[in-house]
């Protein structure tokens, strides 16, 4: 009973989210992206987790910024030392290979429900991939082991995100959400710009905290820890589709 009730208030607390981030258009309108929203920024504070360890544990590389990635790759081809450029090829190589992957899966997969019925178990399959890294860090593996699990990991991610096209949530992208920012008038599309940005934020600052006075595998355990929960609820069909704004 009483994990039941705790269960009604998690689920009040998405919903209350949900409908922060995308208001309904009236009593009893329908949530167009479900639960989906609130599960997104969690994604987004993990991506600045994953990129807190592999900046600031692995070489100086990007596992979920790709943009950020390139422009290293051109400073270490530059002939910067203190960059890897074969640590940004292999996060590349891995990140587009995830994508491939996912990317794979929606096109020959034969249910239904595009990447909402792709998003718990790519999320669970991601959430593996970063145990698998949690793993290398404690048994002292490779650091491009590392750059390579965190990496292929972040390109399903973005890859369902991608086939999800949820406004304004990509959860890694923030110069476009910037510009988005301070381009449009002030209204709800803001809000969503200004809680992605911040999620990333406090994941990068919590991730360096972390990983900077603990070692990258409790920032690692971070992310498994919420990638498990929303691979779970994305499995029980948290965001599989539009419910109404008062359920």
């Amino acid at each position: 009973m009483g994990s039941d009730h705790a269960g009604n208030d998690r689920g009040g607390i998405l919903r209350a989210f949900a409908d922060r981030l995308f208001p309904p258009a009236g009593g009893g309108a329908v949530r167009p992206h479900g639960l989906l929203p609130p599960l997104l920024v969690v994604l987004t504070f993990v991506s600045g987790l994953v990129d807190a360890v592999s900046y600031l544990g692995l070489d100086h590389v990007f596992v979920a910024n790709m943009t950020g990635n390139v422009a290293l790759l051109g400073f270490a081809l530059a002939g910067d030392r203190e960059l890897s450029g074969a640590a940004s090829i292999l996060a590349l190589a891995a990140f587009v290979l995830g994508a491939w992957a996912a990317g794979r899966l929606r096109r020959y997969g034969s249910g239904g429900g595009g990447g909402k019925a792709l998003f718990g178990p790519l999320v669970a399959v991601q959430a593996v991939l970063v145990a698998g890294a949690l793993a290398v860090s404690v048994t002292g593996g490779g650091q491009l082991l590392l750059v390579g699990l965190l990496a292929l990991g972040m390109g399903l991610q973005n890859a369902v995100v991608h086939r999800l096209a949820v406004p304004d949530l990509t959860t890694t992208v923030v110069t476009r959400t910037l510009t988005g920012l301070a381009v449009d008038p002030w209204g709800p599309p803001s809000v969503r710009r200004v809680v992605s940005v911040a999620a990333l934020l406090c994941g990068a600052l919590c991730g360096g905290l972390l990983t900077l006075n603990h070692g990258s595998r409790w920032a690692l355990l971070a992310a498994l820890v919420l990638l498990a929960w929303v691979a779970a609820l994305g499995l029980r069909g948290a965001g599989a589709g539009p419910g109404p704004a008062g359920a």
